[in-house]
């Protein structure tokens, strides 16, 4: 008797449907917790890496195209438009307000324990002519190597809080300062300094160098809420103010959103500047840079543009954002 053997089915078509939503899911569920702000736990650092994700989620289109999976390539298409969709728009500037008061050029810096190099810091400024200067992990001895530098005589006006270690916070003005001080965070104690500044021609502009507490483990989460959730909000129909600091968090984590729903715009964003990373970390490390030093401002602010400069001697980098007050 003769027998045949049937043909050896071929596992190409039953692996490539399972394959495409392989590769779709994980994008599905990264943009699903991004759109509903559902970071919780570990998922609070890893949404900080959205744009690094919105630029992969191309992947699983082109992959369930080629294998020619419609449904696959349907959701992935979505999921893309999603991520792409939130991210991409900060690379683009956008429409500013008629602003007509002065200029103001605004530094902020994260000095890493104060072992930021002060000659850049001061050259920054002096070259840069700049008006404010926002520091975070401001120490004594950074407090006095910014002055042997000469920044005494670029910005005499000053409110500041010097404390050992990554607590201190400080601000620095060209022009006169009025009812500042300092609050401090619950999270690790961060104090946050503050002042109003007086710029001829523009009303009181209240500026705040902010530093929430940083997640850097599952249990400090709550205190990185409780302290993004206690900086003061934007007053559009009030006085006029600025944040400008280590915000420990990106435009994708949704307190900081909340905050920028209260009247801010995030002056990077506005620039079209808004992917530039601003930690490394630059330890040697193997992770990508992420955006979480941030220059918020009243919506009644003009934006011109945003630039970050590298520190020596700090893991972040400085971000001046240069705007254009509205007049008094």
């Amino acid at each position: 008797m003769i027998t045949t053997e049937a043909p050896a089915r071929t596992t190409h078509g039953s692996k490539a449907l399972p394959l495409c939503w392989l590769a779709v899911t994980p994008g599905a569920a990264w943009a699903l917790v991004r759109l509903a702000g559902l970071e919780r736990g570990p998922l609070v650092q890893a949404v900080a890496f959205t744009p690094y994700v919105a630029a992969w989620s191309l992947v699983p289109v082109v992959l369930a195209l080629a294998l020619r999976r419609r449904w696959p390539a349907a959701v992935a298409a979505v999921v893309a438009l999603a991520l792409l969709g939130t991210v991409a728009p900060r690379a683009i500037a956008s429409g500013q307000p008629a602003a007509g008061g002065p200029e103001l050029r605004l530094l902020t810096a994260n000095l890493l324990k104060g072992s930021a190099d002060a000659r850049t810091l001061v050259g920054l400024v002096r070259r840069h002519r700049v008006d404010v200067l926002a520091v975070q992990e401001f120490t004594p001895e950074a407090s006095a190597a910014l002055d042997r530098e000469g920044l005494a005589e670029l910005l005499p006006h000053r409110q500041l809080n010097p404390e050992v270690g990554t607590t201190g916070s400080g601000l620095y003005a060209r022009w006169p300062l009025a009812g500042g001080g300092f609050r401090r965070n619950v999270g690790f104690q961060f104090t946050q300094a503050y002042a109003t500044v007086a710029a001829p021609g523009a009303p009181p502009v209240r500026v705040e160098s902010a530093h929430p507490a940083a997640p850097y483990g599952v249990e400090v989460v709550d205190e990185w809420f409780t302290d993004l959730r206690a900086q003061p909000r934007a007053t559009p129909d009030g006085p006029v103010s600025i944040l400008a600091g280590d915000f420990n968090a990106t435009l994708d984590h949704a307190p900081l959103r909340a905050l920028l729903a209260s009247g801010y715009v995030d002056a990077a964003d506005a620039a079209g500047a808004g992917l530039r990373g601003t930690w490394g970390p630059y330890d040697g490390d193997p992770i990508p840079p992420v955006t979480i030093d941030h220059v918020l401002v009243d919506r009644r602010i003009a934006v011109r543009s945003v630039s970050v400069h590298p520190v020596p001697g700090s893991d972040h980098r400085a971000v001046l954002a240069e705007l254009r007050l509205p007049a008094a």
